[in-house]
């Protein structure tokens, strides 16, 4: 059958708003990633003067490789602790002695549904109540309950997916509890483990707001290149935003490749 005159100009009307969009998500991050190698003196890009040499500058900045350097130690410590409570979590509410399920799963997903801002804020008048020093520490902690949503709906879909029978097998077969997490559950949460600490660090390496509130004196990259927007950028900070946004994207899709390999893991 073929398309009327009517269908084909809104399928291209579609493939016109499709283009359109992409542009405006990529085209900065496609500027960004040519300014780092294209200096851009007085309006204009001087295309004699390309080179990595920005690269190589970015790695003698001390404080910038400081902040760079803290934000990795934060995404993976608060993805790692994050995954870590989650399959407590799960294990726990999908017991038969659960209770309380949707009031833990709500106080769960609140801080990730919630503005950041609000949770940020709400954490820095916590620590403060508690008079803890702002630090590191505090960020993680920000972080982890802030990216806990996801580690927990990752790993909680897989075992409700996990047959009751493989675990009444293994019981039946002489193997106590710890064993029967280690042989039969743990191997088949691994894959959503995985991609939980994945997405959970990818999202924490960007997360500017709650840190804002938590950092205290520490600075991290986002809070690093906050700062720097009243000066103006240098081509060295257009290098090491390109090279965040290829390692989140490295991380990302490859998390997403564990996802979609497994097939059961659902979200």
């Amino acid at each position: 059958m073929r398309s009327s005159g009517g269908e084909k100009f809104v399928y291209g009307l579609c493939a016109v708003l499709f283009a359109l969009t992409v542009l405006v998500l990529y085209a900065p991050i496609l500027v960004n990633a040519l300014l780092s190698v294209v200096p851009r003196k007085a309006g204009s890009l001087h295309w004699a003067e390309a080179g990595g040499g920005a690269y190589l500058e970015l790695f003698g900045n001390v404080d910038l490789m400081q902040s760079l350097f803290a934000s990795v130690v934060v995404a993976v410590s608060a993805s790692v602790l994050s995954s870590v409570i989650a399959v407590v979590m799960a294990l726990y509410l999908d017991s038969r002695f659960a209770f309380g399920r949707r009031a833990i799963e709500t106080l769960i997903y609140l801080p990730f549904i919630m503005p950041s801002m609000i949770t940020g804020l709400a954490l820095l008048i916590y620590f403060t109540a508690l008079k803890v020093p702002l630090s590191l520490a505090t960020v993680t902690l920000g972080h982890t309950i802030f990216v806990l949503a996801i580690a927990y709906r990752l790993t909680s879909v897989r075992l409700t997916n996990l047959s009751p029978s493989l675990r009444e097998a293994s019981m039946d077969l002489g193997a106590n509890g710890w064993q029967t997490f280690r042989h039969v559950i743990f191997p088949h949460l691994q894959p959503a483990i995985l991609s939980g600490v994945l997405f959970a660090a990818a999202i924490s390496i960007d997360e500017t707001l709650i840190t804002l509130f938590l950092s205290g004196d520490r600075m991290t990259l986002p809070i690093r290149l906050w700062s720097m927007l009243r000066v103006g950028f240098t081509q060295e900070i257009n290098a090491l935003v390109t090279l965040v946004i290829a390692g989140t994207l490295v991380v990302a899709l490859f998390g997403l490749s564990v996802w979609k390999k497994d097939g059961k893991l659902e979200f």
